[in-house]
């Protein structure tokens, strides 16, 4: 749409949002405009007598001409009113009237069939945050006592909220800050949502296929025989200009010619006819469409503007959109059997969720889930990505009861913030494993409208480790490392025990386990090439007993002899009990020519692995590598969640209002940046406790040696400048000055070794000896702030040796970023760190993460050198620059990301 202008205000076209009532299904929020005083109209009109009543105090007619023109026309500084629409109506109005430079007055109306889904709870959030924007801190409002329904969505808001009753009237104020509760209500509020959403997509009860073909071999064909294969048990129609049936399918000449409603439409149709066949379906109130259709954003700036159009009328119209350029879905349930998708053969039935970005090769993966044994729940195809995303898909498997497993295979990942803060809570009790194709994320694969990263490929893995994702290297890994989850329990420990008939591969099992970061068990079991299924019966058995013992590694390798008949039942059965994770490398077939892969499966009686099932590689490689994975995954499992900060001494609005005084006028359009000077470094840090070591730029040798004077001797003398600084293996510094005279030597030296770069000089009090470290964070474009650590030093630049964590940061992720560089044995061993020191530099991480979460515009912030000692911590030094921040991909408010 046009940004309307009214008198004196811009339209504020950030506040608008796509959103999902708490139903599952699409509307779209904006801020309202003259041109809506019809639709108002018709909203006040549909309002009952009782919700008039509720929101004016008293019965009345229709809006007058003078009245709509007021309602509609706002300033959106101090008169703000923003609408909820789905498709042509307008269902909610919250708007909000200043009555000082720190207070509104607040009202929200609900169409009354639209009550109960959520609405006034959204437009709640919204109209809080804008206000918050606009530099309100205070919601004021006034509801009749017998509005149970309005008072409720104060109430539970989770903003600290007050109330007061007095003669049938209730005065509710809202302070706008954010609470952890409020977080909480807003992130349930988001997870039902799109739980639910995604649940209707791929469990619906009529389905109809647009872009049918009678001629065998096109996609529509292939999807309508797919459909049929598998037996969907709900109720399916095909759109044909003009075939009465296909297939004995009824066809239809329009989707509008179907009768009754539509939960779900498969789109196979040219891309040009796909935005019609979105309306149509809308019409039919269908609640999803899967478009399989080509030609969006993977095929240039046409196709992407298309796509931006499909998901603009999708989602308008309260509808979802898996792809376009997809595989499709697929649900195994017995009550639903959908494959609507392009691959041939449904999947097992399983407990695999298993979402898949890619079409081309998705049908190669669901094929290799087959061949693996392995079973699947529901998968989802995604293609382009256009709005059903991988993070829509998890919030369902959260809670799917059907669902123990979950596969993703992603090429981009377009909020990592929100995927880091589901996963780290569904990793809790859902294992995530997943490959990430491309070791840049500053790659964008064809047709992801995803930002590019500036970030090394060691932050991806650090999103993963800080959320319990298991990331593989390889699909062979993807699926050896899901056949363990999916097959065996969890290790309780580290330690592998080995045991098998071929000291060769023992041996390198035991040093591929110990590269892996694994314990082998020193009684690792060697049976010999002779042995017998009872050997291998006893052995196993007395590792499955024995405390010491984690998880078990068995080698099989068929002897010439008949030795070892029955050794691979032994396995079997050793996998069964389900004590501790078991897994095989095998060679050979049984006796009755069944492959050993066959022979470690259990079945039930459908056919379906089951639980017990012992997974089998080609190489012992292979194998403990999966264990590792496992292992460390259940290490994370099992480690604390950790504690999120509560400081008492922090200064946010007061920082706040300097970065608004910083930034002034100048710095106005997306990308505009600034460096900032020591003053304002130091003000900014100490809002939020941190304190930089005392310093003073310098000039001439007469005020080093006066400021020396002051500070105290021993100092430190350094180029200020910024090519120049922290580059010590230069020569940069001169350190311990313990006199007026050794101060003008340095200086002078320095003067005379770097010329104009030693015009400006920093003068420092020594600091007690100790390991120098360096804390930064940047604000990327995909990711938010990313906080990082490092030793302090060249070595640490060309290594590329830092740790990466995405705020918010918890206690325990502050104590691992801090263990995680090769280098951090200079810092935690016997190099002078103490348990305090490591403590205080805990809380200097986490400070800095709470500065970064908080203001976007802080760009980039390097403290540097941090000195950590035994006796304590101190930042010597530190940089700082501000930028104005494109918005992050997580929003403070709930709303569906482009």
């Amino acid at each position: 749409m046009s940004d309307p202008t009214p008198a004196g205000a811009p339209y504020p076209r950030q506040w608008e949002a796509d959103v999902l009532l708490r139903d599952g299904r699409a509307a779209h929020l904006r801020p309202i405009t003259p041109a809506d005083a019809e639709k108002i109209a018709d909203f006040q009109s549909s309002l009952s007598p009782e919700s008039i009543y509720f929101r004016y105090f008293t019965l009345r007619g229709d809006l007058t001409p003078k009245e709509l023109e007021q309602l509609t026309t706002v300033d959106h500084d101090r008169r703000v009113a923003l609408v909820l629409t789905l498709g042509p109506q307008i269902i909610g109005v919250g708007r909000y009237e200043a009555t000082s430079a720190t207070e509104a007055e607040i009202a929200l109306t609900v169409r009354d069939n639209h009550q109960a889904r959520g609405v006034g709870s959204i437009l709640l959030e919204h109209l809080a945050a804008a206000g918050r924007e606009r530099g309100l801190r205070t919601f004021v409002g006034t509801v009749l006592s017998e509005n149970s329904r309005m008072l409720d969505v104060f109430a539970d808001a989770g903003f600290e909220a007050q109330q007061q009753v007095d003669d049938g009237m209730v005065s509710v104020s809202i302070d706008l800050e954010p609470t952890e509760q409020s977080l909480r209500v807003m992130e349930a509020r988001e997870h039902r949502a799109e739980a639910v959403s995604i649940k209707q997509l791929l469990s619906p009860q009529s389905v109809v296929l647009v872009g049918v073909s009678v001629r065998e071999g096109t996609f529509g064909h292939t999807l309508l025989r797919n459909i049929l294969d598998a037996g969907f048990t709900g109720e399916l129609s095909v759109v044909h200009p003009s075939a009465e049936s296909i297939a004995g399918v009824k066809a239809y000449p329009s989707v509008r010619d179907v009768p009754g409603s539509i939960d779900l439409a498969i789109v196979a149709v040219p891309a040009e006819r796909v935005l019609d066949v979105a309306r149509a379906c809308s019409e039919k109130d269908a609640r999803a469409i899967v478009v399989i259709s080509s030609g969006f954003a993977e095929a240039g700036e046409e196709g992407r503007e298309l796509q931006r159009q499909l998901v603009q009328v999708a989602r308008g119209r309260g509808m979802r959109v898996v792809g376009p350029n997809c595989l499709g879905i697929i649900n195994t349930a017995g009550e639903v059997q959908l494959n609507a998708s392009l691959a041939p053969v449904m999947p097992p039935r399983g407990r695999i969720g298993f979402f898949s970005q890619s079409g081309a090769l998705g049908i190669a993966l669901l094929e290799t889930v087959r061949r693996r044994g392995l079973g699947v729940s529901t998968f989802v195809g995604a293609g382009n990505r256009a709005d059903v995303s991988g993070n829509d898909v998890l919030q369902y498997w959260e809670e799917d009861p059907d669902t123990d497993v979950i596969l993703l295979y992603l090429e981009s990942i377009g909020n990592p913030r929100k995927f880091t803060r589901l996963a780290r809570r569904i990793s809790r009790h859902t294992p995530i494993v997943a490959m990430k194709t491309g070791g840049s994320m500053q790659a964008r694969p064809l047709g992801h409208a995803v930002r590019r990263s500036s970030l090394p490929p060691a932050a991806l893995e650090a999103l993963f480790t800080q959320s319990g994702v298991i990331q593989t290297e390889t699909l062979n890994h993807l699926f050896d490392v899901s056949q363990v989850l999916s097959f065996q329990p969890l290790p309780q420990g580290s330690t592998v025990a080995i045991v098998g008939n071929s000291d060769a591969l023992g041996t390198l099992a035991a040093d591929a386990a110990q590269a892996r970061g694994l314990e082998v068990l020193d009684q690792s079991v060697s049976l010999g090439a002779s042995a017998t299924a009872e050997d291998f019966d006893g052995a196993l058995a007395g590792l499955l007993d024995d405390p010491a013992v984690d998880s078990i590694l068995a080698i099989f390798v068929p002897p010439l002899s008949t030795a070892g008949e029955g050794a691979v039942e032994a396995i079997a059965h050793a996998g069964a009990r389900l004590v501790k994770p078991v897994v095989a490398t095998v060679v050979g077939v049984g006796p009755d020519g069944a492959s050993s892969v066959e022979l470690l499966m259990r079945r039930d009686d459908a056919g379906v692995p089951m639980e017990g099932s012992v997974p089998a590689f080609f190489s012992v490689e292979e194998a403990v590598r999966a264990i590792a994975a496992v292992t460390n995954y259940s290490t994370w499992r099992h480690e604390p969640a950790g504690l999120m900060p509560e400081f008492d001494d922090l200064r946010i609005h007061d920082a706040g209002a300097m970065l608004e005084s910083i930034m002034g006028d100048s710095l106005t359009q997306v990308g505009d940046e600034r460096i900032l000077d020591e003053n304002q470094i130091a003000g900014l840090l100490g809002c939020y406790g941190i304190d930089l070591w005392p310093s003073a730029q310098v000039t001439s040798e007469d005020q080093a040696v006066e400021l020396s004077q002051t500070l105290g001797y021993p100092v430190g003398l350094r180029l200020s400048d910024p090519e120049l600084a922290g580059r010590a293996d230069l020569g940069t510094q001169r350190l311990n000055l313990e006199s007026d005279a050794a101060v003008r030597t340095a200086f002078r030296r320095l003067q005379n070794r770097f010329g104009v770069k030693a015009e400006r000089m920093t003068l420092q009090r020594m600091a007690q000896p100790g390991v120098a470290c360096v804390v930064g964070s940047i604000e990327d474009p995909l990711f938010g702030p990313v906080v990082s650590f490092g030793i302090s030093g060249v070595t640490t630049e060309l290594l590329g040796d830092r740790a990466y964590a995405i705020p918010p940061l918890t206690d325990v992720d502050a104590a691992r970023i801090i263990r995680a560089p090769r280098a951090a044995p200079l810092l935690l061993g016997g190099f002078g760190a103490g348990e305090q020191a490591l403590a205080d530099l805990e809380e200097l991480i986490l400070r800095v993460s709470v500065m970064v979460d908080e203001h976007p515009e802080i760009s980039d912030v390097v403290l540097d050198p941090v000195l950590v000692s035994a006796k304590g911590l101190a930042v010597l030094g530190a940089k700082m620059s501000v930028k104005v921040p494109q918005a992050r991909t997580e929003s403070p408010v709930r709303r569906l990301t482009d």
